[in-house]
């Protein structure tokens, strides 16, 4: 097989990899590219080729990240990781383990670690690698990555996210949660969400937040059964997607382009937390993105028009 042929077999994990480390899909899409033009440029022929690539693509987001955390601390609200509509590495004996590390809770938490810890984290943890490899990989010995791993499994086992293990179920609860969305309906919404649930979105500054950070069921279902039904009028629709391998949503405007990503948390038959993605920047990998303002103020004359 040529060096293209065995490139693109490497892609999906190659991707899979950067974008857990870096919670960016465009630039989980620009370190890949990166490590295919060092590998294509590279004159002698690596004794393993996905050792070789994905020490690269590595290293690589290691250097992307430590540069984004200042960035991301002076980040405008919230920051969440951008959506990912589907993971593209499968690895069925595993799926259950791919899919929990890419949730938004799981990102969310990564995000706490230093970038080694990260990326440690990620090889060792979720793909499997063996020691040799990941030491390889972030330019460290086998025992200083055991001793990074040990600190980033603590953080992870702090807060680490329990999600629904019946996909089944998970997917029936979200079905009713949009219906109920649709219809605006305050009550079947409240009792699908618990007690403490929270809700909050991403729009970096960039965007109006049509869901400020709100918390408890009550205020919850009353904020979504008042917004939603309004988007409905100014014709905005949504399409029922696992995003972040949890059940959500993409809503597009009237014309189609892409509005914001909805992720939900689900848990003992319950919706725990409600992540919206509104930041024009963090959609654009899902196609044309919507103007969020002036959906915003048709929104408003919307509600004015409602009485």
């Amino acid at each position: 097989m040529d060096k293209a042929g065995e490139f693109e077999e490497l892609r999906p994990l190659l991707f899979s990899i950067a974008y857990r480390i870096l919670g960016s899909v465009s630039e989980a899409e620009d370190a890949v590219q990166e490590a295919w033009l060092r590998f294509d440029g590279s004159a002698t022929v690596p004794t393993s080729v996905k050792a070789f690539l994905s020490t690269t693509v590595t290293r690589i987001s290691i250097d992307v990240l430590r540069s984004a955390r200042m960035r991301r601390e002076e980040y405008v609200g919230p920051w969440f990781p951008e959506p990912l509509l589907s993971d593209p590495y499968q690895d069925p004996a595993r799926s259950a383990e791919l899919a929990d590390s890419v949730s938004m809770a799981a990102l969310l938490l990564l995000e706490r670690l230093s970038p080694l810890e990260r990326s440690v984290f990620v090889l060792r943890e979720v793909f499997g690698f063996g020691f040799d490899d990941v030491a390889s990989a972030v330019g460290r010995s086998e025992a200083a990555c055991r001793q990074l791993l040990v600190r980033a499994r603590r953080h992870m086992e702090a807060g680490r996210p329990r999600f629904e293990a019946d996909r089944q179920e998970r997917e029936e609860l979200a079905r009713r949660f949009f219906d109920a969305l649709r219809e605006g309906d305050v009550t079947a919404l409240r009792d699908l969400l618990a007690a403490d649930v929270q809700m909050a979105g991403d729009g970096g500054g960039k965007a109006p937040q049509l869901a400020r950070a709100v918390a408890g069921a009550d205020n919850v279902a009353r904020l979504l059964a008042s917004v939603f039904p309004l988007l409905a009028r100014i014709d905005v629709t949504f399409e029922l997607h696992e995003v972040n391998a949890q059940p959500g949503a993409v809503f597009r405007d009237r014309d189609g382009k892409v509005l914001q990503a909805l992720a939900l948390d689900v848990l003992d038959g319950q919706i725990q937390t409600i992540r919206t993605v509104i930041n024009p920047d963090k959609l654009g990998h899902l196609g044309p993105v919507a103007d969020a303002w002036t959906v915003s103020d048709e929104v408003k004359r919307a509600r004015h028009d409602r009485g």
